[in-house]
């Protein structure tokens, strides 16, 4: 295990009708509220009426900028941006999933900054002044409602990068399950991939005696493994929702990273996909993680088997460890096709014909993960092994 120093102190505020405890938590940090949604289906469930009730009645200010995708647009940090310093906006209040919460986080950045907020995420700065954020979360993925990071696509460049800073994260979060019964099945499946393909990020390390953490997200594995069925069967099944809601949370709060080094390569590489197709970042997991594990498996046999044996129940009674490791990428094939999602870049379209340059771009700043280093090549290979 390696030295670690741990802090997250986002709040969560968990459970059914927590929206009314809004007021009393942005009164503690701001006065004027940019409320940011993303494509309107708040409006549909009732969500966004509910909070404007909740604002108005409270007596707290707010101007709204909606219009979020997936893929959070670079372009629209930009209108945020502008319209909190016209507005003397001083809080923001980020109401959706992981792009509208990232997108929040970069108008939050970017609000303080003289520069192009582009800066923090060309890995050019860390952000060290930002304005508050906060969220009420209706889609259990990415889990930016306490991460200290956020991932922007530039929309001119067609690069999608991240930026990460410890005054990033949040100041509290809303998680109330029910807010996730409306969710189609199809981004339901996408972010529960998002949220296993964050445990395995870290799951997939190199650094020795993490029993701890290990055990952490073995656990928050199998318990996705077992509730996304059941919210796939019953989108209102509250138990299995909360279970989903609170898995996508600790599994990206970076509790489960500490003592370990991860490896995020296989997420460095899926933005390219997403940036140049703009196709589902919980899709795109599921193509690129079981053609990384097919690449890098050998490089520490022992890790792949624990994870078969430990994660997907694979008998030690197959002949050898290459066996037992090459089965527990396949089981993961296996789940992923069971709740929907594609497991080859043909199954969404996607052929060779830029693979040369998403591997140009992935590494653009040196080579990605931990685990085992990932230069131009060894990313194209990776990729090929995804057609």
């Amino acid at each position: 295990m390696v030295n670690f120093n741990y802090c997250n102190p986002a709040r969560i505020i968990f459970g059914k009708d927590t929206e009314r405890e809004l007021p009393g938590q942005i009164e503690k940090y701001g006065h004027k509220v940019l409320l940011h949604y993303g494509g309107g289906s708040i409006k549909k469930t009732g969500l966004y009426d509910k909070i404007v009730g909740i604002l108005n009645e409270a007596g707290i200010p707010f101007v709204e900028l909606g219009g979020v995708q997936p893929n959070p647009r670079l372009s629209l940090v930009y209108k945020g941006i502008e319209l909190c310093r016209k507005e003397d906006v001083d809080f923001i209040l980020a109401v959706g999933g992981g792009s509208t919460i990232d997108s929040a986080k970069a108008i939050a950045i970017g609000v303080p900054y003289d520069g192009d907020v582009w800066d923090f995420f060309d890995n050019k700065l860390v952000p060290h002044v930002t304005l508050p954020v906060a969220s009420v979360l209706t889609i259990p993925a990415a889990g930016s409602e306490s991460s200290d990071g956020s991932v922007i696509t530039n929309d001119t460049l067609n690069l999608k990068h991240p930026a990460s800073s410890e005054e990033m994260i949040p100041k509290f979060t809303i998680m109330n399950p029910e807010n996730t019964f409306s969710l189609p099945p199809y981004q339901t499946a996408c972010g529960a991939t998002d949220i296993m393909a964050h445990l395995m990020e870290r799951y997939f390390t190199t650094v020795g005696h993490v029993d701890v953490t290990d055990r952490l997200i073995e656990g928050t594995f199998r318990t996705m493994l077992y509730n996304t069925p059941k919210v796939l069967r019953n989108p209102n099944d509250y138990d299995a929702r909360a279970e989903v809601m609170w898995a996508g949370t600790v599994a990206h709060n970076n509790l489960f990273q500490m003592g370990r080094i991860p490896d995020w390569g296989s997420h460095n590489i899926e933005h390219e996909l997403s940036a140049i197709y703009d196709i589902a970042h919980g899709a795109g997991l599921a193509i690129v993680f079981p053609a990384w594990m097919k690449y890098v498996y050998k490089t520490d046999i022992k890790r792949f088997v624990q994870y078969a044996v430990r994660m997907f129940d694979v008998d030690l009674s197959f002949a050898d460890d290459e066996e037992i490791a090459l089965e527990g990428i396949r089981r993961l094939e296996s789940f992923s096709k069971s709740i929907g999602m594609p497991t080859r870049l043909s199954d969404i379209g996607i052929g060779d014909e830029r693979i040369d340059e998403m591997a140009e771009k992935a590494v653009m700043y040196g080579p990605l993960g931990n685990f085992k280093p990932l230069y131009k090549e060894d990313v194209a290979a990776i990729l090929r092994l995804a057609l």
